[in-house]
């Protein structure tokens, strides 16, 4: 049988056909992307609302001259003057952001401005304004920054991360190592991504292929219908640059954090008062599911929403304001999105069987106090903030760490050893920065399991790794 169609006419729907790219999005709907140009109109459409942003951000650290001070040459070169125990220095950076709006709000990373004591933003036309911390927050590496323009400025659209799918085309642009308005592209190569950094953060990050080096955080990262799908946020490297595994905030927490930052400069976040885990295979099987999926109930802090509803250990949240859990950190994701005093609906296994529970989220700045008299129950102890003048005595470059007031006879910290005055600096590997993140570490434990405690003991001037069963 003949072909229908001329030699030449094949060879133009071949061509036709490699050129168009008919791709599903989410919804059924499908979208053309001719395949030549796509990066290219990505890249002219976005450009000029991505900005290049120079950090400035001063640091005290202690004199690296001081440990030297009694040393007869370098006093006679000194004089007789004594060395300062702090020395100030300023770091300077480079990173990335992108307009939100015409008014001059730029979402970029926690990491980049949150410390800041200067910030310099470059626009694409070359024109430089200053800029001030509108609000961050670093639970999420999120935070908005403002410049004051006379002229309205051009914006980035974000798309709904929701709809991407793992090998989905994206493109970042940023300003890696200064190298302003690079573009590069890739895939989407994992979605959900978990304890990249802080485990106590709220992380749900994307994961690309796409380069991305020192520069392009707080860039965009962005599908082929030039869509903001993610903001670049942290890189897995062991050389210092790209190695194919970036990581990226998706752009439906991102928008929901900067419109927060910008309405009131904070987050405020809803709390159930739980600790939750991902569920185990073997414990999947023991209740008849297919595959391990929802949030398991550790423990629920008496007195919190969770508690007061009826909900107990044990218990496996499934369904969430009617949508499915996938895991823990999607519950916590969840629940952190939801305005504070929301009546929320969820839907539990319990001994095998499903179980409808309606509760009233509270405010996690409540949950802080709470957290802290439960710590300071499974710890056998009570806690204070560390000093300056402590942290410089330990050899902090940053202060950080919990200082022992009490110690209860026989309890947790009694029977390993610690006593008043001591310090606590991390626990299972995790830094404690103050008492709240120590109350946030002890809450994600189990009852009765055993964490591992950096502590030093400051009238001994001992360090060391402690042993600690919490109640």
């Amino acid at each position: 049988m003949r072909c229908p169609f001329s030699r030449q006419s094949f060879k133009m729907a071949l061509v036709a056909a490699a050129l168009l790219l008919l791709t599903a999005a989410a919804g059924g709907r499908l979208y053309a992307v001719d395949l030549a140009t796509a990066i290219v109109e990505v890249a002219k459409k976005n450009i000029p609302a991505v900005v290049h942003i120079e950090v400035t951000e001063g640091k005290e650290t202690a004199n690296p001259v001081l440990p030297f001070e009694r040393n007869p040459f370098l006093r006679r070169f000194f004089g007789n003057r004594r060395m300062p125990k702090r020395h100030h220095e300023e770091l300077r950076g480079l990173a990335s952001g992108m307009l939100m709006d015409a008014k001059g709000h730029i979402l970029t990373s926690y990491h980049v401005a949150g410390g800041a004591s200067k910030l310099e933003v470059q626009l694409s036309d070359g024109n430089r304004y200053p800029a001030r911390l509108v609000g961050g927050d670093p639970k999420t590496d999120l935070a908005v920054i403002k410049i004051d323009a006379k002229e309205s400025l051009p914006k980035v659209t974000f798309g709904d991360s929701d709809k991407l799918e793992v090998g989905d085309w994206v493109v970042a642009i940023g300003h890696p190592r200064g190298l302003d308005q690079t573009v590069t592209q890739g895939i989407i190569s994992a979605k959900h991504r978990r304890g990249i950094v802080d485990p106590t953060s709220y992380q749900d990050f994307l994961q690309t292929d796409a380069p991305i080096n020192p520069g392009n955080s707080g860039g965009p990262l962005l599908n082929l219908k030039g869509e903001v799908i993610g903001v670049n946020s942290a890189i897995a490297t062991e050389s210092g640059g790209s190695e194919g595994i970036g990581f990226a905030v998706p752009s439906n927490i991102a928008v929901h954090i900067g419109n927060e930052l910008i309405a009131h400069g904070k987050v405020e976040r809803a709390w159930m008062g739980v600790t939750v885990q991902d569920v185990t295979p073997e414990k999947a099987r023991a209740l008849g599911m297919e595959a391990p999926k929802g949030a398991l109930i550790v423990s629920t802090l008496k007195g919190g929403p969770a508690n007061q509803a009826g909900i107990a250990k044990d218990d496996l949240i499934v369904s969430y304001q009617g949508r499915p859990v996938s895991d823990a950190g999607a519950l916590q994701n969840a629940v952190a999105m939801t305005p504070i005093g929301s009546r929320v609906k969820m839907t539990v296994l319990r001994a095998g069987k499903r179980e409808d529970f309606t509760l009233t989220l509270g405010d996690v700045k409540d949950a802080d106090k709470m957290l802290a008299a439960s710590a300071d129950e499974r710890l056998g102890g009570t806690f204070r903030d560390v000093t300056d003048k402590e942290a410089e005595k330990i050899g902090l470059d940053e202060k950080a760490g919990v200082a022992i007031v009490s110690v209860e006879p026989k309890g947790p910290l009694a029977r390993a050893g610690f006593e008043k005055g001591d310090i606590i600096i991390k626990l299972n590997g995790q830094t404690v920065a103050d008492v709240s993140s120590l109350a946030q570490l002890v809450g994600m434990l189990p009852p009765g399991q055993e964490v591992s405690a950096l502590a030093v003991d400051l009238k001994k001037g001992l360090a060391g790794t402690v042993r600690v069963k919490v109640r």
